[in-house]
């Protein structure tokens, strides 16, 4: 078996009768385990000594990407870089020894955290009141639909039960609406990538008293401003729905307008997106839900904590450290970053819509098709350069999408290095395009069989051994 292959199991590595612990004599006695608890058999564990394991992991994590080495351009849907005082501030003693059950008189800090950072949000925002209790972006969707469900019940409008979606909206939307029990309906968008307005005004005219909201996300999920914005708000609240905002792009909005002065009722908001908090490997996340004067009677008991205090810790720290001063230049720089690529690579990358971008624009793969490589290829090359490979086939309206979210972090060099690398890989498309679909070569696992990979996942040490691949 090829051990580097299988990125060197702690499995493969153990010996029988190797320690890497040594605990000191029993002073306490014995217990004695009931039988039917007690196990029928050794437990299947690696034996190793110290210095093996130490060098295992630290090997591993040396293989492993993150925003501390390297660029991530999945930007502020994943890998925006979280400050080391965030970090410093969540692992306070005072914040991290506390117990969600503990009497509220010996909370009154860690409560006046979470009154500061809603009153960010607000002042952010431009809503009026928020909860700290859903647990991530997700939880945040059906928290904010609860909202407006619950607020449509109060006025014995029982009938509306559609939520409208643009066609280019996060797979989340749909899916929030069906569990809270509402159906979605598709909006087309127009060939500049904005929602097609009359296309709505048609879904309004047909449907009006069956709609519940219309979620959005501006800008969209292809990086552009919804510049109708004014209007399909109001000819939503004519057809008495409500107007929800999904916070997943709110970063380059920062400093340079509101969704609750853009006319939106809910809203949630990613902390781990837009406010610095470590998301990359799966969480941990938080999803903040905000609203409209009158609707904060409407919020559910989602949670019956603050939802992830320690992430909405790093997220004031992250406000505080920028201050109304400098948190305005976020979602700018955050613009600048993103329109500098996109100018920089639009002759060797398609761009199917050539206009100012926000925080992030998407190419439909290389310009020149006749090599036959693809978004994957690409992709997959890029890990050859040491940088992590931007979201790809997403959104679906683009056959080879490649979409590229650098933050306002970035440095320009960093940004020219990158640049450098795409436009290489663009020329290695042409003259070497085998050595472009077949990598990655520099890393410890090739390519993959993806589709394998998820129908038939090999998830114990056990499996590998009896693997076919093995």
């Amino acid at each position: 078996m090829n051990n580097r292959l299988y990125g060197n199991l702690i499995f493969e590595l153990s010996q029988a009768g190797r320690k890497g612990y040594s605990l000191p004599k029993n002073r306490f006695g014995d217990y004695k385990v009931p039988q039917e608890q007690r196990r029928q058999n050794d437990a299947e564990l690696p034996e190793c000594d110290e210095m093996t394991v130490v060098r295992h992991y630290t090997n591993l994590s040396a293989d492993n990407f993150g925003v501390d080495n390297g660029f991530y351009p999945l930007g502020s849907c994943t890998m925006k870089y979280n400050p080391k005082i965030d970090e410093e501030m969540a692992a306070l003693p005072q914040f991290q020894n506390l117990h969600p059950l503990q009497p509220a008189e010996t909370v009154k800090g860690a409560e006046a955290v979470c009154t500061l950072l809603c009153r960010s949000l607000c002042e952010l925002t431009g809503l009026h009141a928020f909860t700290l209790k859903p647990f991530a972006g997700a939880h945040g969707e059906l928290t904010g639909l609860m909202v407006i469900r619950r607020y449509h019940e109060s006025r014995h409008d029982d009938a509306r039960r559609i939520v409208i979606v643009p066609d280019s909206a996060h797979g989340t939307n749909p899916a929030s609406a069906a569990v809270c029990g509402l159906e979605t309906m598709e909006v087309k968008s127009l060939s500049d990538g904005t929602v097609d307005v009359d296309a709505l005004r048609e879904l309004l005219a047909q449907h009006g008293p069956e709609i519940a909201a219309m979620m959005m996300t501006n800008p969209n999920t292809l990086g552009l401003f919804e510049r109708q914005i004014p209007l399909i708000g109001k000819m939503v609240h004519e057809a008495g729905a409500l107007m929800y905002y999904d916070g997943a792009n709110l970063n380059p909005m920062l400093g340079a307008c509101r969704p609750g002065d853009m006319g939106f009722d809910v809203m949630h908001i990613n902390l781990h997106k837009t406010f610095s908090t470590p998301h990359g490997g799966g969480g941990p996340g938080a999803g903040p839900v905000g609203v409209r004067k009158g609707l904060e009677t409407f919020f559910p008991e989602v949670s019956p904590y603050h939802g992830n205090f320690a992430v909405a810790i790093r997220a004031y720290a992250y406000i505080l450290s920028l201050g109304r001063e400098h948190v305005k230049e976020v979602g700018p720089l955050a613009t600048l970053n993103a329109n500098y690529i996109k100018e920089s690579l639009k002759d060797v990358y398609e761009l199917p819509i050539d206009t100012t971008c926000c925080h992030e624009f998407v190419f439909d793969g290389l310009k020149d098709k006749s090599t036959g490589v693809t978004t994957m290829d690409v992709a997959k090359r890029l890990l050859d350069y040491g940088y992590h490979a931007p979201t790809i086939y997403f959104p679906l309206l683009f056959h080879e999408s490649l979409m590229i979210e650098p933050t306002e972090n970035e440095s320009r060099e960093t940004l020219d290095g990158f640049i450098a690398v795409m436009r290489k890989i663009a020329e290695e498309a042409k003259t070497d395009p085998e050595l472009v679909k077949s990598a990655p070569h520099n890393t410890p696992i090739g390519r993959v069989d993806d589709v394998l990979a998820a129908k038939h996942p090999i998830t114990t040490f056990k499996q590998l051994t009896q693997s076919p691949l093995s």
